[in-house]
C-alpha cells in the first residue's frame, strides 16, 4: 500500500448509479474498490487506510445498516457514509449512533458526494496518524526503567520538582536527571506534552 493512495469502497446495486460515482471518484484520484451488493463485499474486503465505505442503505439481501453492524461487529472502523433515495428516520438514527459519518440523501450533487467522501478520508487518514502515533509512544515508554516511569506516572499527575524529591526520597539534582532522561526518551519537549501524552495513552 502506498501512503499517497485514497480508497473508496464503493457498494451499490444501481448499475447507472455506482458507475456515475465510480467515473467522478476516478477523476479525483481514488482508488475504488466497486460491489453491486454487501455480500460481494465483504467477501472481497480487505482493509486499507485511508479508506471510506460508501454505500446504499436499502438494497435487497442486505441493508447498509445491517452491513454496517456486520463490520463493526469484525472490528473494522473505517467511516461510513450512507446514500439513499428512502430511509425512515428510524433507520437515520441508527446509522448515525452506530458512528456513521454521513448521510446523504437521493438525489445529492456529485460536488457534496465528494466533498463529503473528502472529508471521511481526512477523518481517517488523522485516526490512522493517531494510531501510529500511540503505538509509537507506548513502545517509547517501554524504554524508560522503573524508576523513570514512576517519575513519568508523578509528572502526569502534575508533581513538581519539590514533591518528587518528598516522594520518592531522592535528591533535587537526581529528580532534574531523571525529568530530563524521560522527556529526551519520549521526545517531549514540554510538561504540558507529558500530560497530554499520558491522558491520550489512557484513553481506550
Amino acid at each position: 500500500m502506498k501512503v499517497d493512495k485514497k480508497y473508496v469502497f464503493l457498494v451499490e446495486d444501481d448499475d447507472e448509479l455506482r458507475s456515475d460515482l465510480e467515473r467522478a471518484l476516478q477523476f479525483f484520484g481514488y482508488e475504488i474498490f466497486s460491489f453491486a451488493n454487501p455480500e460481494q463485499f465483504l467477501k472481497e474486503f480487505k482493509p486499507v487506510v485511508p479508506a471510506v465505505l460508501v454505500t446504499d442503505m436499502r438494497m435487497p439481501k442486505q441493508s447498509g445498516i445491517e452491513l454496517q453492524a456486520e463490520l463493526i461487529e469484525k472490528g473494522h472502523n473505517m467511516p461510513i457514509i450512507f446514500i439513499s433515495g428512502e430511509s425512515s428516520d428510524k433507520q437515520i438514527v441508527k446509522a448515525f449512533k452506530n458512528g456513521a459519518f454521513d448521510f446523504l440523501l437521493k438525489p445529492f450533487s456529485r460536488e457534496a458526494f465528494l466533498s463529503t467522501v473528502a472529508k471521511a478520508i481526512e477523518q481517517d487518514s488523522i485516526a490512522m496518524q493517531e494510531l501510529v502515533r500511540k503505538s509509537q509512544l507506548a513502545e517509547a515508554l517501554k524504554t524508560l526503567s522503573p524508576r523513570e516511569r514512576q517519575v513519568f506516572e508523578l509528572l502526569a499527575k502534575g508533581f513538581g520538582n519539590r514533591e518528587l524529591v518528598e516522594e520518592l526520597g531522592i535528591s533535587l539534582p537526581t529528580v532534574k536527571e531523571y525529568k530530563s532522561e524521560v522527556m529526551y526518551k519520549l521526545r517531549l519537549r514540554s510538561l504540558a506534552e507529558l500530560i497530554a501524552l499520558n491522558a491520550k495513552l489512557a484513553i481506550n
